[in-house]
């Protein structure tokens, strides 16, 4: 099972998740209620009273304070409780943890380790999701899995053409060779699979209009431990141009140990105005997700039931899953 690296920003929600309603997550095992305050700002505090541990995702707000549900402690935007019922004194200790936050490129990224370790500029970019130009779909699954599972997943597209055959996957997908980048000074991954003449998949040839075969690019760039992008570029085979680029996100948070929180989005930057394509492009990656998050599902229980000690076979495509899980475990340490 991966070691979560706790002094490290995860993604906690999109930003449209968050706002004057409570939202219960769990990060690295600790649960957490995120809200805005009335001037728009990102709020993350543990999710459990002091009192009797009522979750305060299941209370309410009274302008930027936080009133549990149980009882009525009340707490401000730091966590420290600023009124208890039925006396005047309040406690010592009556506070909850508050956790840095950090809102961009329409991700809410949180900070679970030690709060004087967070450095805000140290948040990996997508500026695809945000961009002029660009119209992206997305969404979140959760899944049953350890999160290193899916790690390995995203890191080795050749799964594409056996689990999701008719959808994004063809056989040229694994039949071409990778090249891997590795900087783990700086806790980044980079897979290359550059496929000259491709078969055209469902996915491209119906967004795109693309007949024939394809030249199709797929470039991965893992920030670990949380960021994945896969950079697309397709054209008609033996052309440059026209050329299509699509930006597939993944932020890949650990909500417990079995459990992993898929956020994902497809971002493009052709048919930009057209509202069918983006139709079809939410749900036919959802699909895609999901034929994930039920192989993942499957996985985890047959690893469950293995023997200690049991043994896995890795190849030549495993190699940027393999460094990907030499930085997790690095940066678990810190």
């Amino acid at each position: 099972m991966t070691e979560f690296a706790r002094n490290q920003w995860y993604v906690a929600a999109w930003s449209a998740e968050v706002g004057r309603n409570l939202l219960g997550r769990t990060i690295l095992g600790e649960p957490i209620a995120f809200y805005r305050t009335e001037d728009g700002a990102a709020v993350a505090l543990a999710d459990r009273c002091v009192h009797r541990r009522f979750p305060l995702s299941e209370s309410r707000l009274d302008g930027d304070r936080v009133v549990c549900g149980y009882h009525g402690f009340t707490y401000d935007t730091t966590g420290t409780c600023v009124y208890v019922p039925g006396q005047k004194r309040i406690p010592r200790t009556a506070r909850v943890s508050s956790y840095p936050v950090v809102e961009q490129d329409s991700f809410v990224w949180v900070w679970i380790g030690d709060p004087d370790m967070a450095d805000a500029t140290a948040v990996p970019r997508a500026p695809h999701l945000v961009e002029e130009g660009w119209v992206t779909v997305n969404g979140m699954e959760p899944i049953d899995s350890d999160f290193g599972l899916l790690v390995d997943n995203l890191m080795d597209l050749s799964h594409e053409t056996y689990l999701h055959g008719g959808y994004i996957g063809t056989p040229e997908v694994a039949e071409t060779p990778i090249t891997t980048e590795v900087d783990e000074e700086a806790g980044v991954v980079r897979v290359s699979r550059h496929m000259p003449n491709a078969e055209c998949p469902p996915f491209y040839a119906r967004s795109t209009g693309i007949e024939g075969r394809i030249q199709r690019l797929q470039d991965i760039e893992y920030h670990a431990p949380c960021l994945y992008l896969l950079h697309s570029r397709i054209s008609p085979s033996g052309q440059d141009a026209p050329l299509y680029r699509t930006e597939i996100t993944y932020a890949i948070t650990p909500s417990a140990p079995g459990k992993v929180y898929d956020f994902w989005a497809v971002s493009r930057n052709f048919a930009t105005d057209d509202e069918e394509v983006t139709a079809f492009l939410r749900d036919f990656n959802h699909t895609v997700v999901m034929q994930d998050v039920d192989a993942l599902n499957v996985l985890q229980r047959c690893l469950d039931q293995e023997p200690d000690g049991y043994q896995e076979l890795s190849i030549n495509i495993d190699t940027g899953g393999l460094a990907a899980r030499r930085i997790l475990a690095k940066l678990a340490t810190r």
